[in-house]
């Protein structure tokens, strides 16, 4: 039997979590690599801009998607999750909780992340 491929996906999102379908498209794409048989995959998700609301708490929407939820599934399949100290900073959000797993980071994180990675993907 052929082992799997294994590849290290990082996924930079900028978008806020409702209002455009670009954050909750990235996050349908790493949940669906990760249930791929033919790889096992490490996925990394760095937020910035407006995307960093997508990983804070108690989130509401009318109907359709639920970003926290999707952010939780990843979280709970292995990966990793951080938010841009500089931009929760300029929207106020440094010292808001976050879901669980989600970690403020900074852009040498991302820096790394980029050079470790076999893919990366920006929505």
């Amino acid at each position: 039997m052929q082992e799997k491929a294994k590849q290290t996906l990082l996924f930079i999102l900028n978008d806020a979590p409702y209002g455009s379908e670009r954050s909750f498209n990235a996050l349908r794409l790493a949940i669906n690599l990760n249930e791929q048989d033919c790889a096992e995959t490490s996925i990394k998700i760095f937020l910035m801009s407006d995307a960093v609301s997508c990983a804070l708490p108690r989130q509401i929407p009318g109907e359709g998607y639920n970003v926290q939820q999707m952010l939780e599934i990843l979280l709970s399949q292995g990966a990793e999750i951080k938010l841009c100290k500089t931009c929760c900073n300029a929207r106020g959000l440094v010292d808001m909780p976050l879901i669980d797993g989600a970690k403020i980071g900074t852009l040498d994180d991302l820096s790394m992340w980029t050079l470790e990675a076999d893919k990366v993907v920006s929505f």
